[in-house]
């Protein structure tokens, strides 16, 4: 059975960046909306509003991000799925992220439009970011 997932638009334009896996975490990585910091030794990834970031940085900007309205369990299976399914089966293209209580998706804003219609023809909600 798909579950149905609530998703909520957050607002502003977001990018990956890439620093080295030794880098100090910079100063302009946090601050408003959605913040993702992630190092595995090779690498530091940081995902944040586009404009905090400084020329020179590699970066894949672009992005909209989309939070899951939970909260759900940490044993609670299915919900990401049923929320990628649709859109890896099209051939759009995601970054997903995990907080304790939440799960993010980030999708090219280009995508946008056919996500939308993807996800709501899949029994998902989408809602804007709240005022």
């Amino acid at each position: 059975m798909t579950k149905s997932i609530k998703l909520q638009l957050m607002g502003g334009m977001y990018c990956i960046s890439r620093l080295s896996g030794g880098a100090p975490i910079p100063p302009w990585a946090d601050g408003e909306g959605f913040v993702s910091i992630s190092r595995n030794g090779d690498e530091l990834s940081i995902v944040c509003k586009q404009e905090r970031v400084p020329p020179g940085t590699k970066v894949d900007l672009g992005w909209v991000c989309l939070k899951f309205v939970g909260p759900f369990a940490f044993g609670e299976t299915g919900i990401v799925l049923s929320v990628i399914q649709p859109l890896s089966e099209n051939g759009l293209g995601i970054f997903v992220v995990s907080t304790f209580d939440a799960d993010c998706m980030l999708l090219k804003r280009a995508d946008l439009e056919p996500a939308t219609r993807l996800l709501k023809a899949a029994g998902h909600t989408i809602i804007d970011e709240p005022s």
